[in-house]
């Protein structure tokens, strides 16, 4: 549920013009986003079914007119949002996938014909796991052994641009100053409290400098409590309408959460320290017991008691009093 939460708050991201520009002028290669003119940004339908296995695709697309060579043509941005803990090492045959059913989409609704020739597309995998992204960009580097140089022109090519939230520092997100950049500074404050805090801070700043900051602070105080309902915190969220004006409200949010971490750890690591007490305990006393009967304590035994359960424990300090050997009271 939580998974689902966050795929819809960077959907809803995605559906703003203001996010993809920033994402392009941002973290697009330099010489790509110098060729497109963001201000012919376009937005279409994610929502298809691709021809394979009839599965349904829900992705972010946008189109903008792009110039090279002379030509204007409109580029098709193709934006996945991976938010996976793990990496998919499947990414490229996916990708490949759902750029063949999003073109074929494009044929079915009259977009293009076959002969008119299918319009390019720039993939675009958008990844906040915890791992940094170790998966092929291209579907080609997939394929092993490589193939002869024969044989080489007939396999698929297929490559994507990564833009792995976590490989970006604090530094780099501060250089973009982006409302974008400050979304990636929170989710990479993952330190405590004081980080998520100066993250917070950072959009804050950023948001009260854009010339459209009502609406910009709307969009992002919606993100903002999805995200903090993602993160499991214990923070009540409701009267949070305004993450300029209720900033204040935020931080002592954060601040009494951040307490009762600090609060349940401390009782945590209480109950641990008190069960290891009895382990202990236990352990020694069956040491004991088993000298002044056995006269001696094996280093088998010893690493039994050490690597043993409480409840373990627990049945040989019941059963050495009838037991006749070690072999018996060990089981073996």
């Amino acid at each position: 549920m939580a998974s689902h939460s966050h795929d819809i708050a960077y959907k809803e991201l995605f559906s703003h013009p203001e996010f993809v520009q920033q994402l392009i002028e941002g973290f697009a290669p330099d010489d790509i986003a110098a060729l497109m003119d963001v201000t012919t940004l376009k937005q279409h339908n994610g929502h298809y079914v691709t021809p394979l296995n009839q599965e349904k695709i829900e992705d972010v697309v946008w189109s903008v007119k792009a110039t090279w060579e002379g030509v204007t043509q409109r580029v098709y941005l193709y934006i996945l949002l991976e938010f996976q803990s793990r990496v998919d090492y499947m990414m490229p045959v996916q990708m490949m996938h759902y750029v063949a059913g999003f073109h074929d989409q494009l044929i079915k609704n009259g977009v293009t014909t076959p002969s008119k020739g299918l319009p390019p597309v720039f993939p675009i995998v958008l990844y906040n796991g915890a791992q940094r992204w170790t998966a092929e960009r291209d579907v080609s580097d997939m394929i092993t052994p490589q193939p002869p140089g024969f044989l080489q022109p007939y396999q698929p090519h297929l490559r994507y641009y990564l833009v792995d939230e976590g490989r970006y520092s604090d530094e780099d997100l501060a250089e973009r100053n982006s409302v974008l950049s400050g979304i990636f500074g929170i989710e990479k404050a993952k330190d405590g409290r004081e980080a998520l805090q100066k993250a917070v801070d950072r959009i804050v700043a950023i948001i009260q400098a854009d010339p459209d900051k009502d609406r910009i602070d709307r969009i992002v105080t919606r993100w903002i409590k999805r995200h903090f309902e993602r993160l499991g915190a214990k923070v009540d969220l409701t009267e949070l309408n305004s993450l300029v004006e209720d900033r204040n409200m935020l931080a002592d949010n954060l601040e009494n959460w951040a307490k009762r971490e600090r609060e349940e750890g401390e009782k945590r690591g209480e109950a641990k320290g008190r069960t290891e007490g009895r382990t202990e305990g236990r352990i020694d006393t069956l040491r004991k017991l088993i000298e002044l009967k056995f006269n001696q304590v094996p280093a088998w035994v010893d690493q039994r008691l050490e690597q043993a359960s409480e409840h373990e424990l627990n049945h040989w300090v019941e059963q050495i009093l009838v037991a006749d050997s070690l072999d018996v009271l060990f089981g073996d």
